[in-house]
């Protein structure tokens, strides 16, 4: 397993995660983590972009080691994006986001209710960081909302 410390957008504070990637994949792709309600849903929102391969299921932002479906309390529901960069950017992984959930209700999304499926942006790098922070208040000029993502 390989362990990440992403910065939480919503939250802004340090968090660990595991999902699993192979060391081949990891030379080859970048990897985008993003909580947008149902995990299944949103791998389908990205499964069938240009640039993308394996979408991955999973859960983060909890203090249990090993979550599980039936068991994770305090967890988001997240998928693991494993992409290309040179076919399509983070930026553009950012704008699918944006567009594939509400970013402005606290509850969950659609009829997914409670906390795991809230949305949530987890970005390894600063750079990561500083262009979903822009993708977010994009999103709130264009819907004239506080974004709760």
């Amino acid at each position: 397993m390989k362990t990440l410390f992403q910065r939480f957008l919503c939250a802004t504070a340090l968090v660990g995660a595991s999902f699993t990637t192979s060391a081949a994949s990891a030379e080859e792709t970048a990897q985008a983590y993003f909580a947008g309600g149902c995990f299944w849903c949103i791998e389908k929102d990205f499964e069938s972009v240009a640039g993308v391969g394996d979408v991955v299921s999973g859960y983060q932002g909890g203090t249990l080691e090993n979550p599980t479906y039936r068991n994770h309390d305090g967890h988001r529901e997240v998928v693991q994006i494993n992409y290309d960069p040179s076919i399509v950017s983070y930026e553009e992984l950012l704008k699918i986001f944006f567009q594939s959930v509400d970013p402005t209700d606290l509850g969950g999304q659609f009829c997914d209710r409670g906390f795991a499926y809230t949305t949530g942006i987890y970005a390894e790098t600063e750079e990561e960081l500083k262009l979903a922070e822009a993708a977010k208040a994009n999103a709130a000029e264009l819907l004239g909302k506080d974004i709760a993502t």
